[in-house]
């Protein structure tokens, strides 16, 4: 069974997703004394993201018609860990900056659960470049958000 190649519109908008922590860094690092703005605008997009890969692992899951528990566990763990790391510096018990190392480890780490849970789309060719390289762009960008913060 052959598999097709990337559809264009992935290949050109899933590198594009990497743009906005790229504006929140060069803000932060362009406006010092507005890092805090740009440390919460990159955590609000880092767990956006990291909520939607998770719905990505559900959905994966249901249509390979997974009747496991895991699978489902790992898809809401991403949420749940978004919610957290943002709830942290909003009640004062971390700041900023921890909550966005929080995040970008978590990115850097999520195609781990996609050789578990997103077996569909690891078979189309250009899937895994274009995934890894949207982890580490991400995550390391969420990484370096984090350390201008602390």
């Amino acid at each position: 069974m052959s598999h097709p190649a990337l559809p264009a519109p992935v290949r050109l908008l899933g590198p594009a997703g990497i743009l906005p922590q790229a504006i929140c860094v060069a803000f932060a690092l362009l406006w010092p004394e507005q890092r805090i703005l740009a440390g919460i605008a990159g955590g609000l997009y880092a767990a956006s993201i990291l909520s939607f890969l998770g719905g990505l692992w559900w959905i994966e899951a249901l249509m390979r018609g997974d009747q496991r528990a895991v699978p489902y566990v790992i898809a809401v763990l991403p949420s749940l860990i978004a919610w957290a790391a943002l709830l942290a510096p909003l009640t004062g018990l971390s700041g900023m900056a921890g909550s966005l190392l929080l995040l970008g480890i978590v990115i850097l780490m999520s195609p781990i659960a996609d050789k578990s849970i997103g077996r569909l789309a690891s078979d189309m060719p250009g899937w895994w470049r274009l995934r890894w390289g949207l982890s580490i762009g991400l995550g390391g960008l969420t990484l370096l958000l984090g350390a201008i913060l602390a």
